[in-house]
């Protein structure tokens, strides 16, 4: 029965995300290691689900380590010059043969439909074509690289043509000249050109590791392109993360909306990543994912909801909805993805006698999102806008989170700090401690 409770809660809550992304267009990554490892079938059936669901897919592919796999049997060795190879017309017969077999393979796995399987009557259309338009890498301090390309052009027409028919488009690492010549792309700047050009709303790139890792080895959420780009300066090209974290980054720049950086070896990570609010990975975004701002009358159902576990426990105050709807403008909220996750109220006193002091009060963050310090950002938002008010000191009443308090610099002080008014309303009953920082 917990488990039943458990899938009911999450298909509940994952009900935004299923109006959001229909309809929108996704780019996604998947490098050779990606198709050939266990867990791929699973990512297909998450693909599977995701084109039900009414989102435009875009499928960018890679073939390296089938294609070295085919170099060796041939005793073919290619000659690198910095990242790129040189690719003489043989190597390039043996690329095409792998991102051929390869796009042969994706169609097969999406157009299996059997009985008791997660893709059963899919029914999903695939289609693949020279919707990449290559040039030549050329000649670089006097190396000719050969077959070896980068992208000049995507057909964007033709993709969206495909994507409104509702089928999912396959990008093979393959592009063609208007002079008929065949090239070796990279897989990263194929999904980058294709969701930069298409104007998608999430490039998603699967890659060995679960997002970046911060000094402790846990995942990094979310980050703003200017610090994906600072870390891609400390990272060698020939490290594990660097393509897809370029990818990510250079999408991010140009227009695409959200980058996300998730693990083709864990099972139901693109679901995670989509259809919950933290997500499994890192995404890379410009947008204001997460923002510390004035509450307004929209917020009251999302603040009580917020507080009211904690006024059945006692640590809040109870403040019915008129009584809220009444004071919003008091308050500051920190709102995740469309989530009020942290609020605070700032009551400011100006005629006071003992100068002009606020009552920082309903402080209040959901358990799930305690970590990120979001207390702590909007107590900055609060403490700005007691400035602003020209108030010279904040002072708060609280039952539980007194070191809280004293570890952002409040100090201890008696009922007889607060001002007179106040004074008259202090609970004796609830004997709440005070603390009073100077601004």
């Amino acid at each position: 029965m917990d488990n039943l409770q458990d899938y009911v809660h999450w298909f509940r809550n994952s009900s935004p995300y299923i109006n959001a992304h229909r309809g929108r267009t996704f780019v996604l990554l998947l490098d050779g290691y990606a198709l050939q490892h266990q867990n791929f079938t699973n990512i297909v059936n998450d693909l599977a689900l995701l084109n039900s669901l009414g989102v435009r897919l875009v499928l960018a592919f890679g073939a390296q380590p089938q294609i070295q796999q085919r170099l060796e049997q041939r005793n073919i060795e290619l000659a690198f010059f910095g990242p790129r190879p040189a690719i003489s017309s043989d190597a390039m017969e043996i690329i095409k043969d792998a991102a051929g077999s390869a796009c042969l393979e994706l169609q097969s796995r999406l157009s299996s439909g059997l009985p008791n399987s997660p893709m059963h009557g899919a029914s999903i259309r695939v289609t693949s074509g020279n919707m990449i338009t290559a040039r030549p890498l050329g000649i670089i301090n006097g190396q000719d690289f050969g077959h070896a390309g980068i992208v000049r052009s995507v057909d964007c027409v033709s993709i969206n043509r495909q994507l409104n028919d509702g089928a999912i488009v396959l990008l093979p690492p393959i592009g063609f000249s208007p002079t008929g010549e065949v090239f070796s792309l990279t897989v990263q700047e194929v999904a980058t050109r294709a969701a930069i050009e298409l104007k998608a709303d999430k490039l998603i790139v699967f890659s060995e590791q679960k997002g970046l890792l911060d000094d402790e080895g846990e995942v990094i959420r979310d980050m703003a392109p200017k610090q994906a780009g600072q870390l891609l300066d400390l990272l060698s090209e020939e490290h594990r993360l660097y393509p897809a974290l370029q990818a990510a980054w250079q999408a991010s720049r140009f227009g695409v909306g959200r980058a996300h950086l998730i693990s083709y070896q864990q099972d139901g990570a693109l679901l995670e990543e989509l259809f919950t609010r933290n997500g499994g990975g890192t995404m890379i975004t410009q947008e204001l994912y997460e923002q510390v701002r004035d509450a307004s009358i929209d917020d009251v159902g999302g603040i009580l909801e917020l507080i009211q576990p904690l006024e059945e426990q006692g640590v809040l105050v109870r403040r019915s909805r008129e009584r809220l709807e009444t004071e919003i403008d008091q308050f500051t909220v920190v709102e995740l993805d469309g989530m009020i996750v942290a609020c605070a109220a700032l009551y400011p006193y100006m005629d006071e006698q003992d100068g002009r002091i606020g009552e920082l009060a309903c402080v209040a963050v959901d358990p799930q999102f305690r970590g990120g310090d979001r207390g702590g950002l909007i107590l900055q938002h609060i403490e700005k806008r007691s400035r602003r008010l020209g108030l010279k000191a904040l002072f708060v009443l609280t039952t539980h989170t007194a070191h809280w308090f004293q570890e952002r610099g409040f100090e201890p002080a008696g009922v007889d700090a607060l001002p007179q008014s106040r004074q008259q309303l202090y609970n004796w009953q609830r004997n709440s401690k005070v603390f009073v920082k100077a601004l």
